[in-house]
């Protein structure tokens, strides 16, 4: 959902880079999951807004600057059941990362490894024999996903 990217004052405040559009929706989750070396722990958003281009929260427990210096470079997380049902032709990057990609006549591409956000279009980013970037145009790109097969089916010519 984003990273802490940084401090804001003096009262453990920290910045935080959203990953979510609108930026500031990361804000709609109270209850988040922060990354740590043991791995995910369960943190809740005493207060947050949206400042500037950024977003800004204080979470329970850090009171002060020293505190919530040790957050930077957390990423942020949801439980999965907290996330809004997608549509038919909708997919959460997480979903789709991992997942072998296929030309239509049965071709393996490789393994989409992550997807960029663009100003046009979504970009598969994968990787086999050589790195494609393909884009994530539903229905004249990407023809089909299927999530149980683990496969995305592209119509993409490479040079």
């Amino acid at each position: 959902m984003g990273q802490i990217s940084g401090l804001f004052g003096v009262r453990g405040w920290v910045k935080v880079y959203s990953y979510t559009d609108p930026r500031e929706a990361v804000l709609d989750y109270g209850r988040w999951l922060l990354s740590s070396k043991d791995g995910w722990r369960e943190a809740t958003v005493a207060e947050g807004q949206r400042h500037g281009k950024t977003i800004i929260v204080r979470i329970d427990g850090y009171d002060d600057r020293d505190q919530a210096a040790t957050l930077i470079g957390t990423e942020i997380g949801i439980p999965r059941d907290e996330l809004p049902e997608t549509d038919s032709d909708q997919f959460y990057w997480s979903d789709l990362e991992g997942l072998t990609v296929v030309q239509r006549d049965g071709g393996e591409l490789g393994k989409l490894a992550y997807l960029l956000e663009t100003g046009a279009n979504d970009v598969m980013v994968v990787k086999g024999e050589t790195e494609q970037l393909i884009p994530f145009v539903m229905n004249k790109v990407v023809l089909g996903v299927d999530l149980e097969k683990g496969e995305i089916e592209v119509d993409w010519e490479w040079d």
